[in-house]
């Protein structure tokens, strides 16, 4: 079956030019479209796309507010969201995990990319332009979190330590799985489960605490 995917953005070129990319794939299908955030959610949950392709900056509601009304805390059943933007800046990168984006994507990343991004998200991973992935680890590794993450209630196994260090290097699921000569399903499952013992949202909190905890070498 074809992954469903909602695109929303004010500017009806860009609109066009995904909607191209990602219906040129053989396992995706736009199913919608929306010009605003206050659109976005609407279609969104009344399409229950598998994936929305959200952008930073629309009238009405922005793309992270957006984002907070069908994947953040508190939401029953929340959606998969990527964000895909212009604007390359740290804040809205974490703003828009914070918010629970599954991704985030700048618009000249490239076809493949996208619909790579678009294809991680469906099966519930997370995919972050890897150049921002790391500066943005960088950025907020030596910073306490807008929340604390818990201590883990017990303590990670020597393969989620693992798992945890080559996720805190900025490595994809699929990069980790090959590095380490396992399946992609047991490294979700690894990394399931230390988001779960650290209360952590997202594979990028999960990271900052592996810097904070000095289990990952300082970059030089």
């Amino acid at each position: 079956m074809s992954i469903r995917v909602l695109i929303a953005d004010d500017q009806e070129l860009v609109r066009t030019g995904l909607r191209m990319i990602l219906d040129a794939q053989p396992d995706i299908e736009v199913v919608g479209e929306a010009v605003d955030g206050l659109q976005a959610v609407a279609l969104a949950r009344s399409l229950r796309p598998d994936v929305c392709l959200f952008d930073i900056r629309m009238p009405g509601q922005d793309g992270i507010e957006a984002t907070r009304a069908v994947a953040g805390s508190g939401v029953e059943h929340p959606m998969n969201v990527v964000i895909i933007t212009t604007f390359d800046l740290d804040e809205y990168v974490y703003a828009a995990l914070r918010a629970g984006a599954k991704g985030f994507l700048l618009k000249d990343a490239g076809s493949a990319l996208l619909a790579q991004a678009v294809r991680a998200a469906a099966s519930g991973d997370a995919l972050i332009a890897p150049n921002i992935t790391v500066r943005l680890i960088e950025a907020f590794a030596g910073t306490a979190p807008d929340r604390p993450l818990q201590q883990p209630a017990e303590p990670l196994t020597d393969r989620e330590e693992q798992v945890l260090a080559n996720v805190a290097q900025g490595l994809s699921n699929t990069e980790i799985a090959a590095k380490m000569y396992i399946t992609l399903s047991t490294v979700k499952t690894h990394l399931t489960s230390v988001m779960n013992k650290l209360g952590a949202r997202n594979r990028v909190e999960v990271a900052i605490w592996a810097h904070q905890t000095k289990r990952v070498p300082a970059r030089s």
